[in-house]
């Protein structure tokens, strides 16, 4: 262990990354949105500006050393040499010497420090965890209205976004500010002339920035928005790269994503003349000071009114000044441009969470598992339409299956069930606990659910089988895959860096596993998990009749004492239930025994008898 080590860890655990903020919500607009995170690092960011200020006054010291020494040379002895300088400004010397050596290192290495251990590493993931811990409690609906790829490229942009204009912001316009003032001060005292020439010079810079710095934040806002929009592109032709392999269609998703890069580009395009105007300006303005300066010094020369030292002195100022100017601007643009990153961000993660739970939300305890749907209304924020009014007691461990046309309600009923929507008029209750008023993560931990399309996490077997229950053993793993059919097609499994078995990885939404193999991976989380109510949403409907049969004896074993909603294309696999329930339209036409039903010789009978006479049409019977 380095004996820098110590120090090291001093510096990077000075911020804590995942500390519990008050609020994990942000305010949407942009100072605010800045010191929300910011004020829960004032410390390391006070120090950046301190330690900014003193680099600046250490920087500008040197060139006022520079004129000293050619004026100490100038009164010096020369063939006195080293004894006869040291005897005449041995001290100051030594001053010189001390700043150049040891102030400027030490001011340079907690300079460096502070911003590369504490902020750099710190801050920027503080503020990307915290924009994740937010945005991924939003509801169903944030996710399905935007691109994943473009949601998840503002949270990781807004770490670098806030913290590079914070560094900026204390790092380099502060120390520029500090050396600015610092150069009007020393020049002005040489003279009063000088000084008014470098205020005049400073003036017109600041009358340029206000010029340019708001168009700057505007165009960079709108590029950093198309640049989201087209990452956004990108990722969905990568992560459907299947369905455009199936259908041929890499022209028409090219024109697609050009399309992005036309939007990117021409906001770039306002932004580089922006940029362009910018800096020539600067030329100007900076050829302008430095020629008129550099003539006035060398007239008070003549003069008699300043010494070779002063002239010296001053044109090194000067030159820095102007290549420091020059640098501000660069920043104003980066500033600019991390403002309106950071801006577009926060439009996104600031946005108030649409489904929360009650102030005074329970944890949800089921006892029995009945569930009650109280004349229940859901339009999809529309005026009418999918549910209306709706009713539906399912009693104690009853098993009931959800039947109808493409749109008549079924996936929302469940999706409603679960809280991913919450409802418009009625209640939902389970053992008599209205579900509005109990803590989603409860709800959901006692629900156990299958559906048509299953997605895996891109992790191991073992992570998506013990994904609801974390605290499960390996064993009541195995037994849970061997329960579902999938143990002996998990032992097999190699991936592409040589993991085998459990520990192989699915691959992203599980794409290196075929779809019977991901149904059952699925079946054994639910299995696994054990949750008092189940819902099965078309859970077999990826699979071969072989292994549909044999899974089907371990569904039954799963579905006893538990109270089960179950969706079906193939009414075979849930004509056993022990009530069927039609809808059509959001409402419930008809329900009963599969016999009652057949008897009644009304919709279930119809699209029993399409079905069993190998008649069906798959989009008049199941669906959504």
């Amino acid at each position: 262990m380095s004996v820098l080590t110590p120090l090291h860890r001093l510096f990077e655990s000075w911020i804590d990354p995942f500390r519990a903020p008050t609020t994990l919500q942000p305010p949407r607009t942009g100072p605010q949105f800045f010191w929300h995170y910011v004020r829960q690092a004032k410390l390391p960011f006070l120090a950046l500006l301190v330690l900014g200020g003193a680099v600046a006054l250490v920087e500008a010291a040197l060139f006022y050393y520079v004129g000293r020494l050619v004026d100490i040379l100038d009164a010096a002895n020369q063939e006195a040499g080293w004894n006869g300088l040291l005897a005449s400004a041995g001290t100051e010397l030594g001053i010189m010497l001390v700043v150049v050596l040891v102030v400027r290192f030490i001011v340079t290495w907690l300079s460096a420090a502070v911003e590369e251990q504490t902020v750099n590493l710190g801050f920027y993931n503080l503020v990307r965890w915290q924009a994740y811990s937010h945005v991924i409690r939003q509801s169903l609906s944030f996710f399905q209205n935007d691109f994943s790829g473009a949601i998840a490229s503002k949270v990781w942009q807004s770490g670098g976004a806030v913290g590079d204009f914070m560094v900026a912001l204390l790092q380099v316009v502060w120390f520029i500010a500090v050396y600015a003032l610092t150069t009007l001060v020393l020049v002005g005292q040489l003279d009063w002339r000088l000084g008014a020439a470098v205020a005049l010079w400073i003036f017109a810079f600041s009358l340029l920035a206000w010029y340019y710095v708001p168009r700057m934040r505007q165009r960079s806002a709108q590029a950093a928005e198309a640049a989201s929009a087209l990452n956004g592109r990108i990722v969905d032709s990568f992560a459907n790269i299947q369905t455009l392999k199936l259908f041929g269609s890499s022209d028409e998703d090219d024109r697609f994503v050009r399309r992005g890069f036309d939007g990117f580009i021409e906001a770039m395009r306002s932004l580089a003349r922006t940029l362009v105007g910018v800096r020539s300006a600067m030329g100007m303005l900076s050829g302008i000071a430095i020629a008129g300066i550099g003539a006035l010094s060398v007239h008070l020369w003549t003069q008699g009114l300043i010494s070779v030292g002063g002239v010296a002195f001053t044109l090194g100022l000067v030159l820095r000044l102007y290549n420091l100017l020059g640098r501000m601007m660069n920043q104003l643009n980066g500033l600019m441009r991390n403002y309106g990153t950071a801006q577009n961000s926060a439009e996104l993660i600031a946005r108030p969470l649409a489904l929360v739970d009650a102030p005074d939300a329970k944890p949800l305890v089921v006892t029995q598992g009945a569930i009650s749907f109280e004349n229940i209304s859901f339009h999809y924020g529309q005026t009418q339409g999918v549910i209306e009014g709706l009713n539906l007691d399912i009693a104690p461990g009853e098993r009931i299956g959800l039947i109808g046309r493409s749109g008549a309600g079924k996936s929302t009923l469940v999706n409603l069930l679960l809280r991913f929507y919450d409802l418009e008029g009625g209640r939902i209750t389970i053992d008599g606990q209205d579900i509005a008023g109990v803590t989603q993560a409860s709800l959901r931990a006692n629900i156990g659910v299958v559906t048509q399309d299953t997605a895996l996490l891109h992790r191991s077997v073992r992570a998506n089988i013990v994904f609801g229950r974390p605290e499960a053993s390996d064993a009541e793993m195995v037994s849970a895959a061997e329960m579902a059919e999938a143990d002996e097609f998990i032992e097999t499994l190699v991936d592409h860096r040589g993991r085998t078995g459990y520990d192989a990885q699915v691959g992203e939404r599980g794409v290196k596993l075929s779809g019977g193999q991901r149904q059952r991976v699925a079946i054994a989380r639910v299995l696994l998990k054990n949750a008092p109510i189940l819902v099965l949403d078309e859970a077999t409907s990826a699979l071969d009749s072989e292994v549909e049969a044999a899974i089907q004896s371990q569904l039954e074993r799963l579905m006893a004492g538990k109270t089960v909603i179950a969706i079906a294309h193939r009414l075979s696999t849930i004509a056993a239930m022990d009530r069927l329930v039609v809808l059509e339209k959001g409402r419930i036409i008809e329900q009963g025994t599969h016999a009652e039903l057949l008897a009644h010789g009304k919709t279930y009978a119809q699209l029993w008898q399409r079905q069993s006479g190998g008649f069906l049409d798959p989009a008049e019977v199941g669906g959504r």
